[in-house]
């Protein structure tokens, strides 16, 4: 098999490798045909812009939200979180996040604590990284005014109950804001359903696109200073940022080439099925998980049953460590020997590794895309069998 296969790549939490080719052709047909949009009446410029509003129409309602004007773009979800963290709260406002979150939440919140002077509480995770949502309620004080939440964890793989979240917010008038960095365009977010006021999400994951895309949805009604202002192609003579959204997020020249290339990745979205693709994910993530559950010494991370054994929904990935082998040194042989791409470390995740214990060895994070096959998994089982062998 290993002759069959080159390169592995298993670390699609990190980036989507595989994209869809119309993604890639995509962007290259942007590069040369694409103007600045909000920027002349002429035609490439007008093009930008339907091509930018049509991407939004499909954000839209890829996440049930009910305006797309309320799409802004962004070039990540890091940056998406920052408008919002910093745009959102003032002095002495209460916000409560999670164990759960990545840095890109974590560290604007530290440093709103810290310049802004707001107050944090985090609500703890077990040690399969289970968020203990009846502590949220008990966390209320009368100057909270947010809750953020991933909506799935980038190291565990865990799936939390945002609708669950979005319910506690609903009835106490609170702000709900969903980090979707690895939930987006790889199982269903429904911004109605689930009450969720602001979605951050970024465009190279499980949306296919390039890298240096992103947004948020902002829920009418929230009202969020702008992290940056400047150009936005109308209300020149006007002294402050245009107020309306989406320009009033929006400052300077978009990625508009990533954001063609968004477009193709949500239509290759659209047209396989997100079920589907959720779907074979999860089955090539069990197939992973079944080979080296037996391993001897294996540690693997996360919830995969329910209290009567039953599997649980989760997005597609598996943590992993072998004994007490660093991880970055069985992330190292499995890339070095096997040609196998992983991440191992920290993960951003700082709180959740504390809560898994793994704060000083990491884990070898596995995670699955759509576009891997039953061999490049079998490859891997095989791997890990042999390097716990060898120690």
């Amino acid at each position: 098999i290993m002759e069959m296969i080159k390169m592995i790549y298993l670390d699609k939490a990190a980036t989507s490798y595989h994209k869809p080719e119309e993604v890639a052709k995509a962007v290259y047909e942007a590069v040369k045909a694409t103007g600045n949009s909000g920027r002349g009446a002429n035609s490439v410029s007008l093009n930008t812009t339907k091509m930018l509003y049509d991407t939004r129409e499909k954000l839209c309602k890829l996440f049930n939200g009910k305006d797309s004007s309320r799409i802004t773009f962004a070039h990540n979800a890091t940056e998406a979180l920052n408008i919002v963290i910093r745009g959102l709260f003032k002095e002495k406002d209460h916000i409560i996040t999670t164990e759960a979150e990545h840095n890109s939440v974590l560290r604007p919140l530290y440093r709103s604590r810290r310049e802004e002077n707001t107050e944090l509480t985090f609500i703890k995770c077990d040690k399969k990284g289970r968020l203990e949502i009846s502590e949220i309620e008990k966390s209320i004080r009368k100057n909270t005014k947010a809750i953020i939440c991933t909506h799935a964890s980038n190291l565990t793989g865990n799936i939390m109950d945002i609708e669950k979240v979005g319910k506690i917010c609903r009835e106490n008038n609170l702000i709900f804001i969903v980090d979707a960095s690895q939930s987006a365009g790889s199982i269903p977010i429904d911004i109605e359903r689930q009450n969720i006021d602001v979605l951050c999400f970024t465009g190279h994951k499980s949306l296919y696109g390039a890298q240096g895309t992103g947004g948020l949805y902002v829920r009418e009604g929230i009202l969020i200073d702008p992290l940056k202002v400047g150009g936005s192609g109308i209300d020149t003579y006007n002294t402050e940022h245009p107020a309306e959204m989406p320009e009033r997020l929006e400052a300077g020249t978009l990625n508009s080439h990533g954001i063609a290339g968004l477009r193709a990745g949500i239509d290759f979205i659209n047209r396989t099925g997100l079920e589907k693709i959720h779907s074979r994910e999860k089955e090539l993530m069990w197939r992973f998980y079944n080979g080296i559950k037996d391993i001897k010494n294996i540690k693997i991370y996360g919830e995969f049953f329910d209290a009567d054994g039953r599997e649980i929904d989760r997005i597609a990935i598996v943590s992993i460590n072998l004994g007490d082998i660093d991880s970055a040194e069985i992330c190292d042989i499995l890339n070095i020997e096997y040609d196998i791409v992983t991440r191992a470390g920290g993960h951003c995740a700082p709180l959740m590794h504390k809560a898994l214990g793994t704060d000083i060895q990491g884990a070898v994070r596995f995670s699955f895309s759509y576009f891997n096959t039953e061999e490049e998994i079998d490859v891997a089982i095989n791997a890990i069998k042999e390097i716990a062998e060898s120690f």
